[in-house]
């Protein structure tokens, strides 16, 4: 009769450690903020895995790994592809 839910997609800050997603928008309206994140291969489509929460946040993207600060992180939206955690 009902379905189970599910989270599919949300901010990459509410990912656990260890989790893959795949960016599916930046939001925020600031172009230079937007610019940043795609200089540092931050775009839809890119696969992302969250590393680290603390000392600071951590994600890996390809074979890359980028310290990122908390607002850039709320800005970016994924869909959830692996919710193992390592």
């Amino acid at each position: 009769m009902f379905t189970r839910f599910s989270v599919i997609g949300c901010s990459l800050e509410l990912l656990k450690i260890g989790e893959r997603g795949i960016v599916t928008f930046c939001k925020n309206q600031d172009e230079t903020i937007l610019k940043q994140l795609i200089s540092i291969g931050i775009k839809p489509g890119t696969t992302i895995t969250l590393k680290q929460k603390l000392p600071s946040l951590l994600v890996k993207i390809e074979n890359t790994d980028l310290a990122l600060d908390i607002e850039n992180i709320r800005t970016i939206y994924v869909h959830i592809i692996d919710n193992s955690i390592n």
